[in-house]
């Protein structure tokens, strides 16, 4: 069987215009990205290309280095895990489309994004490509979620749809403009034909998944959108309605540097898959996956 976006050590010295003992070397140092399959040394063709581009020195205000912080949506088992891998990387829980646009102003190292595009149902790339400037993009995969509502205990208004939470009056808690999950809601709400001024929201919307749960906790609300894992982080019941691909979206000179790496090392690391399953709703089999690279 044929690879053809795999390089030997001979093809990616000839395609770096290198000694292959000098590849050897970087292997041996572990400074260039590379796959051990039976005892053969295989170069995937993308991350080599992305491995020079971080390797080139500019200047200039609009290249300068980003603060080691991960914005736009809020994840439980993302906040966790910056926590754990001791990457350095702090979140800051702006939603979706103002992660992007922190990632483009090089605000943040980092955009956490679930943003569902409404004409193709693709998740994220769609919105990358529209309208952000930005153009030296990757696009790594984090999870597969689940985002439903999260309601108290015992489901005590029997909510099973969202047209029970409209005929209901139940106080929904909503997201903050921009965010994801509220984009999300809006596309839920347009397929069973239902108006937003249908509902009972909150003045106030949640900036968080985490928030969403504690107002529902505390009474404050009885529904909102989040995630699944804070349903059960919270002991609240939960109606599934939808599975969402949550990436992270880096600048590609970001993409090896020492936080993203710790991040994703410690994500593919013996017992990550196990937490998430500990969490509830996630599927992290393809953690780290590049599925773009502008």
């Amino acid at each position: 069987m044929q690879y053809p976006n795999l390089m030997t050590t001979a093809e990616v010295a000839e395609y770096l215009r290198l000694g292959e003992r000098t590849i050897y070397e970087l292997v041996r140092r572990k400074r260039i990205p590379c796959s051990r399959i039976s005892g053969k040394l295989l170069f995937p063709r993308l991350l080599i290309d992305l491995w020079v581009e971080q390797q080139v020195d500019l200047e200039g205000e609009h290249l300068r280095e980003p603060p080691p912080i991960v914005a736009g949506s809020s994840d439980p088992l993302l906040e966790w895990a910056l926590r754990e891998s001791g990457s350095g990387l702090a979140i800051l829980s702006t939603g979706s489309s103002e992660g992007l646009m922190r990632l483009s102003r090089s605000e943040a190292t980092a955009a956490a994004l679930h943003l569902r595009d409404p004409e193709t149902g693709d998740y994220n790339l769609p919105a990358l490509r529209r309208g952000t400037g930005l153009y030296d993009v990757v696009l790594l995969h984090w999870a597969w979620r689940e985002q439903g509502l999260v309601v108290a205990a015992g489901n005590p208004l029997g909510i099973r749809t969202l047209q029970d939470v409209a005929t209901r009056q139940a106080r929904l808690v909503a997201r903050q403009e921009g965010a994801g999950a509220q984009q999300l809601l809006l596309h839920l709400l347009e397929e069973v034909g239902l108006e937003p001024d249908e509902l009972q929201m909150l003045p106030r919307p949640a900036l968080t998944e985490s928030d969403v749960a504690t107002q529902v906790a505390d009474g404050e609300a009885d529904c909102g959108l989040a995630v699944a894992s804070v349903a059960r982080r919270f002991r609240l019941d939960f109606v599934p309605l939808a599975r969402e691909r949550f990436d992270l979206a880096v600048r590609r000179r970001n993409y090896f540097q020492p936080p993203l790496q710790a991040l994703f090392d410690f994500a593919r690391a013996p017992g990550f898959a196990e937490k998430a399953e500990a969490f509830g709703g996630y599927d992290v089999s393809e953690v780290g996956k590049v599925l773009f690279a502008g």
